[in-house]
């Protein structure tokens, strides 16, 4: 005997799939690790401060 499907339930089921599998794509394509973050930051912050460093002041 064969199983009875809601069919409502099936292609709710089966969206979320998709959309979970092209959220996984989108993460590996775009998305960066906590770690990789926080090293561009803290790069960005080092060579800011070592611009401001090097900056000469306005004579006015």
């Amino acid at each position: 005997m064969t199983q009875i499907i809601n069919l409502r339930t099936a292609r709710k089921q089966a969206s979320r799939a998709q959309a979970r599998k092209l959220a996984d794509a989108n993460a590996a394509k775009h998305g960066r690790s906590k770690a990789e973050r926080a090293m561009q930051e803290a790069q960005a912050t080092k060579a800011r401060a070592h611009l401001d460093a090097h900056q000469r002041e306005r004579e006015e």
